[in-house]
């Protein structure tokens, strides 16, 4: 229990980092190339399917990483 609290916390450390120099990281998460953005007149859908796709990429080599044992 203990270590997957350690591991939350370095977790949310990082995510706060990225979320704090967000603006001058060169890749912007949720405005990447394939996210979709529809404009209507009075209305926006936007739906980040790239972001979600590298997010999920990222998520499940950190878990296979630290399943591993």
């Amino acid at each position: 229990m203990g270590r997957l609290l350690i591991y939350a916390g370095i977790f949310l450390i990082v995510i706060g980092v990225i979320f704090t120099l967000g603006e001058r990281l060169p890749i912007r998460f949720g405005r990447l190339p394939g996210d979709i953005v529809l404009r209507g007149k009075h209305t926006t859908f936007y739906f980040p399917i790239v972001t979600c796709l590298l997010l999920s990429l990222v998520l499940t080599l950190i878990t296979w990483l630290f399943s591993r044992r």
